[in-house]
Formats: structure tokens, C-alpha cells, sequence
């Protein structure tokens, strides 16, 4: 395994999700195996240059689509590209659509969560006890740069705000469950932000979600159920279209840093509770990543 560092370093890092298994146009590409004390994460990562800006790209269910949803190692994923230097993280994600007026093959940047999971572990941290704030989970920053990528895009429709619920899957939802998520105001459902979300905030990484619609859920009464043909059918103009968003994303990279306007950088200033002196030096060093900053 690559220890990181010597490894190529990357400013935005890109988590692709179902059909997004390589990215399109890096530059000076090299791929790097990195070790962290969660184990080897999905895939090994490429790192390169898109439109001049070092970007990092990791496949979710790794290459092939062989890591189902509740398997994915989300904090290996997370601690890599914390350690290649990522400040930036952009997740594409495969949804289905809750609401009428976002239909398949549309873009959609959710601002809210709703955590249905039941088998994730949802934290790096043991031996301290960490709380940080959730409340908004995806970071407002670069949501708006997202926003703003996927809307240059004038053949595709983009709705910014909604709401996420994540399900455990892998199969899909029962009409029953898609009827009540629509009934609570959940916006499109997925099985892959959490606890990848939760670990980007502790990581005090400025994340953000760009969901990919694919289906109607189960829900729609017109539509036929989805089905894994009908998720199929409509990946690959999805991925295109998440490719030119990307692409976009890296020209306006540049405006990150002066516009931002919300505290992801610094999520754990104030969020470890348990007194440093009685964190064990065994535990200190396993999150110095995370937590040299504030432990030394």
C-alpha cells in the first residue's frame, strides 16, 4: 500500500457511484493504493489534472460495481482522501425520485438527510467521544459550486434543495415504504450518503452530493416499478452528464476558497469532549489525521 506521503496530492476529490467508475479527461494520471487503519478503501484512487486542478476519483463499489451498499467501506473511502490532501468532495449518486416534477435523468443537489440505515457504522472515532454538529449535512459552499456546474448544463434540468433519504438496501423499496417517504417530504432516495456524510463532516471535508435520478421509485402510479434494467437504462446518459459536471466544477475550482461562507474545515474545533488527557497516546496517534490539529 502507498504510504501518502509521497503520494500525488489532490484538492477536489470525487466519489462516483453506480455507472461512474473512472473518470473522463484526467490528466498525468496516477493510481494510488492508500493504506488506513480502516482497512484498503473501494478501489485504489486515481489522481490527476481536469482543467489544471489536481483531482482525486475513487469508485464507490469499486471497479466492476462488486461492493453492494451496506458493504461499502465509507470510513477507509473518507480517511484517503483526507490524507491525499482533499479539501473539496463531491459524491455522485444514483437516486430515485419521490417527487413527480423530478423526473429521471434530472440532477438534483440535496441539502438535507434522512437516515434509514440500521447496519453502518457511522463514526470513526473510539477511545474519544467526538459530537460535532449535523444539523446541515452537506456543505453550503460548495453545494452552491455544484449548483452552479450542473445548471451551465442547459440540456439538463437542475433542482437545488431537497431532502435524501438513505435506505439500506440493496434491494429496493416496497410501495408501501416509497409511499410513506413521499408522504414525509423526502425528495430521492439512495443507499449510498450515509454514514459517507456523517465520516466527510468528522473528516471536516466541505461535501456535497450530486444525485443522479434514475427512476420513479416504487411509488409512481403511471410508471413502472423500478427495476434494475430501467436503473441501467438511464446510468449512462446520468454519467455523462455527472462527467460534464465535474468538468465544470474544476474551471470554477479557483472560487472555492473565496466563497466560502460555512465551517466544514473546522467542524471538530470545539466537538471533542473527552479531556485530552485521559485520551490514551495509542488513540491520539490513530486519529492524528483527524485530530493532531487540536490534541497537540
Amino acid at each position: 500500500m502507498t504510504n501518502t506521503e509521497h503520494a500525488p496530492q489532490a484538492t477536489i476529490g470525487v466519489i462516483g457511484g453506480s455507472g461512474l467508475y473512472q473518470m473522463e479527461g484526467l490528466a498525468h494520471v496516477r493510481e494510488v493504493a492508500v493504506a488506513t487503519p480502516f482497512g484498503p478503501p473501494s478501489d485504489a484512487i486515481s489522481v490527476g489534472e481536469l482543467e489544471g486542478v489536481s483531482i482525486a476519483f475513487l469508485p464507490r463499489h469499486g471497479r466492476g460495481h462488486r461492493i453492494n451498499p451496506t458493504e461499502i467501506p465509507a470510513r477507509a473511502n473518507i480517511w484517503a482522501m483526507k490524507s491525499l490532501g482533499v479539501q473539496w468532495l463531491l459524491s455522485v449518486s444514483a437516486v430515485g425520485s419521490l417527487r413527480e416534477d423530478v423526473a429521471p435523468r434530472d440532477l438534483l443537489i440535496p441539502d438535507q438527510l434522512f437516515d434509514r440505515t440500521k447496519s453502518r457504522v457511522n463514526t470513526f472515532f473510539e477511545g474519544v467521544v467526538v459530537h460535532c454538529t449535523f444539523a446541515d449535512p452537506f456543505c453550503s459552499t460548495f453545494s452552491r459550486a455544484v449548483s452552479a456546474a450542473a445548471e451551465s448544463l442547459t440540456d439538463v434540468r437542475t433542482h437545488q434543495g431537497g431532502t435524501y433519504v438513505c435506505m439500506e438496501g440493496p434491494l429496493f423499496s416496497t410501495r408501501a415504504e416509497s409511499r410513506v417517504y413521499r408522504q414525509w417530504g423526502m425528495d430521492v432516495i439512495g443507499m449510498t450518503a450515509l454514514p459517507e456524510a456523517k465520516l466527510a463532516r468528522e473528516a471536516e471535508l466541505h461535501y456535497a452530493t450530486l444525485a443522479c435520478v434514475t427512476d420513479y421509485d416504487s411509488w409512481h402510479a403511471t410508471e413502472a416499478s423500478v427495476t434494475v434494467e430501467m436503473v441501467i437504462a438511464n446510468l449512462q446518459q446520468n454519467v455523462a452528464n455527472a462527467q460534464r459536471v465535474i468538468r465544470a466544477i474544476a474551471r470554477a475550482a479557483a472560487t472555492l476558497g473565496a466563497a466560502k461562507t460555512c465551517d466544514c474545515d473546522t467542524a471538530l474545533a470545539m466537538a471533542v469532549l473527552t479531556d485530552p488527557q485521559r485520551i490514551p497516546a495509542a488513540v491520539k496517534a490513530r486519529y492524528a489525521l483527524l485530530l493532531g490539529k487540536y490534541l497537540s
